[in-house]
C-alpha cells in the first residue's frame, strides 16, 4: 500500500552553500569589511556599521530563507526579498561614497567596466577577490562592489521568479499537507475497495465449493453400499 510520504509535504531542501548568489553575497560581505577597514574611519562614522550590517544581512537572509524554504515557500520568498533590499541599501552606500569623494561610477559600456563585469561574472567566491583587496584604489574597489551587488541582485531576481512559479504550481505547506492527507485517504479507500472485491470473490468461491461438497455427499449416499 503506497501512502503519501513526508517528501510530498516537505520540499526538497536547497543547499544554500551551492547557490551562486549566496557565494557572491558572502564575497560582498567580506569585501565590504575590508573596504571599511581601508577607506573609512575606524571610529565615529556610522556608515561603517551600516555597510557591514547591510552586507551581513544580505547573506544571512539568503541562508535563513533557504533553510525555511523546506516548509514555507512564502517565508523563503520574503527573506530572499529582504536580502535583496539589504544589498540594494549597500549598493546605495557605495554610490554615496563615490559621489561624496568625487569619484566616477564607471559607465557600463567602458572597457574597464566590461573587464570588471566579466571577472565578477566568472568569480563567485571571496578567495578570487582577496588578492586584489590591498591593490585596488577606493574607486576601483567601490566599482567592483557595485558590479557584484548588481549581478547578485539579478541572480536573486531569477531565483525568486522560479520560487514564485513553483509556489503557484505546488502551493505552500498547507496545500501540500492537504494533498498528502487527501492522497492518504484515497489510498486507504482504494485499498478497502480492493479488499472488498477480493472478499466478494472468496465468498462466491466458498459458496461454489459448499455446493460441490453437498453434491458429492448426496452422490455417496445414493450409490449402492453408500451411507444411509
Amino acid at each position: 500500500m503506497n501512502y503519501a510520504s513526508k517528501d510530498k509535504v516537505l520540499k526538497k531542501g536547497t543547499v544554500w552553500k551551492d547557490l551562486y548568489f549566496y557565494r557572491k553575497s558572502d564575497a560582498i560581505y567580506q569585501l565590504t569589511v575590508e573596504f571599511c577597514k581601508r577607506f573609512l574611519p575606524a571610529h565615529g562614522d556610522r556608515t561603517v556599521d551600516q555597510m557591514v550590517q547591510a552586507a551581513r544581512s544580505g547573506k544571512q537572509n539568503i541562508i535563513e530563507g533557504s533553510e525555511d524554504g523546506q516548509t514555507s515557500s512564502e517565508m523563503e520568498i520574503r527573506l530572499i526579498n529582504v536580502a535583496r533590499g539589504s544589498l540594494q541599501e549597500l549598493r546605495a552606500d557605495y554610490l554615496d561614497y563615490l559621489n561624496t569623494h568625487h569619484l566616477p561610477v564607471w559607465p557600463k559600456d567602458s572597457e574597464r567596466q566590461r573587464r570588471m563585469r566579466d571577472f565578477c561574472r566568472e568569480q563567485n567566491d571571496y578567495e578570487a577577490y582577496a588578492p586584489l583587496v590591498m591593490k585596488m584604489t577606493d574607486e576601483e574597489y567601490a566599482n567592483l562592489l557595485l558590479t557584484l551587488c548588481h549581478q547578485t541582485d539579478k541572480m536573486m531576481c531569477a531565483y525568486l521568479q522560479a520560487l514564485e512559479e513553483r509556489f503557484v504550481t505546488e502551493g505552500g505547506i498547507k496545500e501540500r499537507m492537504y494533498a498528502a492527507r487527501t492522497g492518504y485517504r484515497q489510498a486507504q479507500d482504494e485499498h478497502m475497495s480492493q479488499l472488498e472485491a477480493e472478499n466478494a470473490v472468496l465468498r462466491t468461491e466458498n459458496a461454489v465449493l459448499k455446493a460441490r461438497i453437498a453434491e458429492l455427499e448426496w452422490r455417496l449416499r445414493e450409490e449402492p453400499g453408500g451411507a444411509r
